[in-house]
């Protein structure tokens, strides 16, 4: 019995999971083109299939799915794991034993939905032999022994008096088919929506947070779901809170969709010095990790650099800079595991040259970097490099983890699959020296006491 449970367990997740899931997958892959500029209506699709992959794998699971579970009847093992019917039903009745199932279950609930019509529009004899009909083919279907000329010919008398008397009321089964796969599309898109959005990374600004071609989800909720054709929000929750790695519509293109991280908010002045925020005067702790050296970065030549963990808000989190662009900053005068803590002269030991700012953030918009911070248009290099915030209506939600990641070479990275960006800071494996991880845990391990900046001044 055990043996027999896990058997038909197996056969539907094999059959009904796996099976569709790849299916899918494969479709997605092979249809998708990632080029969002040739014209027509085929091409728009495809592109549509390479930017929205999990709402297209959604669709394309259920219509594989759907496909399956038709002729799962003449599936390897199907008999095995009585997924055609009880045991003792013929191969060849398998297929006219599941329609008269589900003839049943389709009489019954028509008949309850329709009770009045019925009654109005069908006589009263031919109601009675419906019912007679149909309890004779549940008889059939229910015996003890199955019969194989008694359930043939009930079959076919309840089919006759189900598509003569309930025809007006019945779906066809390509209209049952086309509301299913619309279901499936409409529970995408509203997922995508107002829940949950799939994204890939394909630049490197937030190094090494994110890395090129990392997939993620973002949540939508987390700041208010948002209102359907406004600039609004249900239960509103923006600003985002300090370090939030969010989404956002890039203000000067809003086609875009841009992520970066938030530092500062409504009536903060920003200053970056060398790459690190200053915020209302108060500079973001940070702590030398290490330098990332030529192949560390498993291919990708801008991962290289040095790694700082910057604190902030409720986060610890990894920043990388150009090794030796700014002075006094290089890879030969830091050691790992230094930390930077705000002072009175904290400003002093930086270039004067390696100042961006200040910048005073307007109401209703926060102010981004990337954590790549020589590598990144944020909101340093916007409006010709005078600066810009992004407006809260703008923003579409946090960041939550990695569903998938690429190395350069192609290959599915295992170890950041459910990634939490928010989390705990880490690398890729191929990144993860044993300096660069020793670096990691001391840095985690000095984390300061006061992470928020002072209130902006009046």
């Amino acid at each position: 019995m055990q043996r027999s449970k896990l058997l038909r367990t197996a056969f539907w997740a094999f059959w009904f999971g796996l099976v569709p899931l790849l299916l899918a997958w494969a479709a997605v892959d092979l249809l998708k083109s990632d080029d969002a500029f040739t014209p027509g209506l085929v091409s728009r699709v495809r592109f549509w299939l390479d930017d929205q992959r999990i709402p297209a794998l959604i669709v394309f699971f259920t219509v594989f799915e759907m496909t399956l579970y038709r002729w799962r009847h003449r599936l390897p093992l199907a008999s095995q794991v009585g997924a055609g019917g009880r045991p003792d039903v013929p191969a060849r009745l398998r297929h006219d034993y599941e329609q008269a199932l589900q003839l049943l279950d389709e009489s019954m609930r028509l008949l309850r939905k329709n009770r009045r019509a019925v009654e109005r529009n069908v006589p009263a004899p031919a109601r009675a032999d419906l019912d007679d009909a149909l309890d004779s083919l549940r008889a059939e279907v229910e015996a003890e022994r199955f019969v194989e000329e008694g359930f043939v010919e009930a079959s076919a008398r309840a089919s006759t008096l189900v598509a003569r008397h309930l025809g007006p009321w019945r779906k066809s089964e390509l209209r049952e088919y086309a509301e299913s796969i619309i279901v499936a599309i409409l529970v995408a898109m509203l997922l995508r929506a107002f829940v949950v959005e799939a994204f890939k990374i394909p630049s490197a600004s937030m190094l090494p947070t994110l890395q090129i071609q990392d997939h993620i989800f973002v949540n939508k909720l987390v700041y208010g779901p948002p209102i359907p054709y406004t600039e609004r929000r249900l239960f509103q929750r923006l600003p985002p809170g300090r370090g939030d790695v969010m989404v956002f519509e890039f203000p000067e293109n809003r086609a875009d969709d841009y992520i970066k991280r938030a530092v500062a908010f409504p009536g903060d002045t920003l200053v970056v010095r060398a790459g690190h925020p200053f915020i209302n005067g108060w500079m973001v702790p940070h702590c030398f990790v290490g330098a990332l050296d030529d192949t560390a970065g498993g291919g990708h030549s801008d991962q290289r650099g040095l790694l700082y963990m910057e604190y902030y808000g409720d986060y610890s989190y990894l920043t990388l800079h150009e090794d030796g662009r700014h002075s006094g900053e290089s890879s030969a005068t830091l050691s790992p595991g230094k930390l930077f803590e705000d002072s009175p002269d904290a400003a002093s030991r930086f270039d004067p040259l390696d100042e961006e700012g200040p910048y005073r953030v307007d109401t209703d918009e926060v102010w981004v970097l990337g954590d790549n911070r020589d590598n990144s248009s944020d909101s340093r290099a916007w409006n010709n490099r005078r600066g810009g915030g992004v407006p809260f209506p703008l923003i579409k939600g946090r960041a939550m983890f990695v569903w998938l990641s690429f190395s350069p070479n192609r290959f599915i990275q295992l170890g950041r699959i459910l990634h939490d960006v928010m989390g705990r800071p880490s690398l890729p494996k191929a990144q993860t020296t044993p300096a660069i991880q020793a670096g990691i845990d001391e840095c985690l391990a000095k984390r300061p006491a006061n992470t928020l900046p002072p209130r902006p001044a009046p």
